[in-house]
């Protein structure tokens, strides 16, 4: 089966240097939605941006899946810390996503996806496996690499990879209370973001193999204070497009 490649990020701009590593490339647009169709080293790829918040990344997904028929979906972004020892600059790799501001309880526990009889939902290990090769990869050469001599001085950078559980909500979380109250309910989990769970689902119903990526860009509580537009552009964007690039050399 030849490989369709379906690529989310959470912002615009964490996706421009992927956009430009695209050849042959055509822009098709559906629902307000730019969609970037080209080939990254010979692979046949679809770049778009998910646009914040659960509904509207429901919505990338399934149109990429719908109307473009990807294959493999990666989403790629930033996310905020809950765990301890996670730093700004490590990558995490999701091997379940769940949303941690669903709840229909008497109904169904809390967090249960409604119908589908479940709270989490795994990432393709094989996807994942790639995602992690390619990762390991970059760090091995030096995050400098990537990102520039600047960059690392300025955000301190000295990147880990790690594998483990993202929450997602419609919520920005910024203050140690809302930190607190997430890991003891899941205590699991390592960061937070706005979008990943929620085009977990989608894969998972229409059986689409994904799998999802999240820089660490801040601690998600009142204390962690970066130049976050900075840290888009000369961080989190330059991480994509060497992941993208190396996911792409490996396949």
């Amino acid at each position: 089966m030849t490989r369709n490649i379906g690529i989310l990020g959470a912002m615009a701009q964490e996706i421009d240097e992927v956009k430009a590593l695209l050849t042959d490339k055509t822009i098709v647009k559906i629902a307000n939605r730019e969609f970037v169709v080209g080939k990254i080293g010979g692979v046949r790829c679809v770049v778009a941006f998910s646009k914040w918040g659960k509904v509207a990344a429901t919505i990338t997904a399934t149109l990429l899946i719908q109307e473009f028929a990807v294959t493999d979906l990666f989403f790629i972004g930033t996310a905020g810390a809950l765990a301890d020892g996670l730093k700004i600059g490590d990558i995490v790799i999701a091997n379940r996503l769940v949303q941690h501001d669903l709840d229909a309880r008497p109904i169904i526990q809390r967090f249960e996806l409604p119908l589908l009889n479940r709270v989490y939902v795994n990432s393709d290990p094989e996807l994942s496996d790639l995602a992690g090769r390619a990762v390991s990869n970059l760090i091995n050469k030096g995050v400098e690499k990537m990102v520039g001599d600047e960059a690392v001085k300025d955000f301190n950078l000295a990147p880990s990879l790690h594998f483990g559980d993202i929450a997602s909500g419609d919520q920005f979380i910024n203050s140690n209370e809302k930190r607190q109250e997430i890991l003891n309910l899941l205590p699991d989990v390592l960061c937070v973001e706005m979008e990943g769970a929620a085009v977990a689902q989608v894969c998972l119903e229409f059986g689409t193999p994904f799998t999802v990526i999240r820089t660490i860009s801040d601690t998600a509580d009142h204390n962690a204070r970066i130049d976050f537009n900075k840290f888009i552009e000369e961080v989190a964007n330059a991480y994509s497009r060497a992941i993208v690039s190396e996911i792409m050399r490996l396949i």
